[in-house]
């Protein structure tokens, strides 16, 4: 009788509705607000240099803006490859509703890529106009086109161009702070998940896409740079590590705090939430977000604040601090996104997920979205240059 008793109280405690056997929201949604942080991150580095005029950033500013654009043209494409019918996806900006999230992301991203295109035009409109003239065939065409067939570089004229990329960036700050706040707000809107139902989730997902954007940046530049044998500037590389640094405390001090306040205030879900953390997202949550990718860049960015070393010795870290802050934001959207699907309404079990290869969302998909904008970001250097003569000034 004992037996039979105990057999039945698991089942009680695991029991899972049918309907949350499955996570219906896979990789691709992971995948979703991942690329849109690396947009926003990008665009923080170049709106340090062009809008508040930090000199010291002036090397990455024209690279994080081609990198912002290269993933903002890629931002959609995980959704489009997660939903049934793709084809149909137009439907919400055509048939507008007030009370529709999806569709005001839609206009969202629709204005943060025109803004963003239009400050890369300006930004790059000087060099556009000397290789217009060194060009021929069609890319002489595309220069005129993509110019408007100005070839105007008077000092009035270039004046106006920096007074307008001024009030691009300025709008553009805003504009990208909202589109990865509204994807937060997209996962906190949906109360039927108590993980995700919080206020913070919009800041949390903010702070962790500058995090992850800057990383990428840093990472990408000193990647780019050593391949192609050129110097590192080494006051850019100590600025941007200052400044991840500090979106890094913010970051996981509000991820801290939304797990500190779920076991402080011990509301109805309460139980599941630890559950949920002590259990099927121990390893994935306190081993590798929080030890490892989250204790360790702490360190290793304490040891680069407080202690010298020689440029070649910084570099390094710096690129090593960043690959690892680039996989505990991917981890952390991985634990946000899957995690909370993991509980079943029933409160009283857990569901599991199991990535395949194969998979229409599975891995290798994942995968090759994201070499997708690598492929683009490629493609943008042949036609708009990384770097200039005047960013060739500190040699490592």
């Amino acid at each position: 009788m004992d037996a039979v008793n105990g057999t039945a109280t698991m089942l009680i405690s695991n029991y899972v509705f049918p309907n949350d056997l499955h996570v219906h929201w896979s990789m691709m949604i992971v995948l979703y607000p991942y690329i849109t942080g690396l947009v926003d991150g990008a665009f923080i580095i170049a709106a340090l240099y062009y809008l508040f005029d930090i000199k010291s950033l002036k090397p990455l500013a024209r690279f994080s803006l081609l990198f912002a654009l290269a993933f903002l043209c890629c931002a959609t494409l995980p959704l489009l490859l997660h939903l049934g019918r793709p084809e149909r996806n137009l439907n919400m900006l055509l048939t507008p509703s007030p009370s529709s999230a999806m569709a005001g992301f839609g206009y969202i991203y629709a204005v943060s890529m025109g803004v963003l295109v239009f400050i890369v035009l300006f930004v790059y409109r000087p060099d556009l106009v000397v290789l217009r003239d060194t060009s021929k065939g069609l890319l002489k065409l595309l220069y005129r086109a993509i110019t408007f067939d100005s070839r105007d570089l008077s000092t009035y004229s270039l004046a106006l161009d920096r007074k307008i990329i001024r009030f691009l960036v300025g709008i553009g700050i805003p504009i990208a702070a909202v589109l990865h706040g509204y994807v937060g707000f997209i996962f906190g809107g949906v109360k039927a998940i108590p993980t995700w139902s919080t206020p913070l989730m919009p800041v949390i997902f903010l702070f962790s896409a500058c995090l992850s954007g800057i990383s990428a940046i840093i990472l990408a530049y000193i990647v780019i740079r050593k391949i192609t044998g050129r110097s590192i500037d080494s006051d850019c590389i100590k600025t941007c590590i200052k400044t991840l640094t500090l979106f890094f405390i913010l970051a996981f001090a509000f991820e801290m705090l939304e797990v500190f306040s779920h076991s402080y205030l011990k509301s109805g879900y309460h139980h599941m939430v630890e559950g949920l953390l002590n259990g099927p997202l121990a390893s994935s949550f306190w081993l590798w977000q929080v030890k490892i990718c989250s204790v360790i860049p702490l360190v290793i960015l304490g040891v680069m604040a407080f202690f010298r070393m020689g440029r070649a010795m910084y570099h390094f870290w710096a690129a090593v601090v960043s690959a690892i802050l680039l996989l505990q934001v991917l981890i952390m959207r991985w634990n946000v996104v899957i995690g909370g699907q993991l509980m079943s309404k029933s409160a009283r079990g857990y569901t599991e997920f199991h990535p395949q290869w194969f998979d229409k969302e599975g891995i290798l998909a994942v995968i090759i979205v994201m070499a997708i904008p690598f492929m683009i970001l490629f493609v943008l250097s042949r036609i708009f240059p990384f770097w200039t003569p005047d960013n060739e000034t500190t040699v490592t």
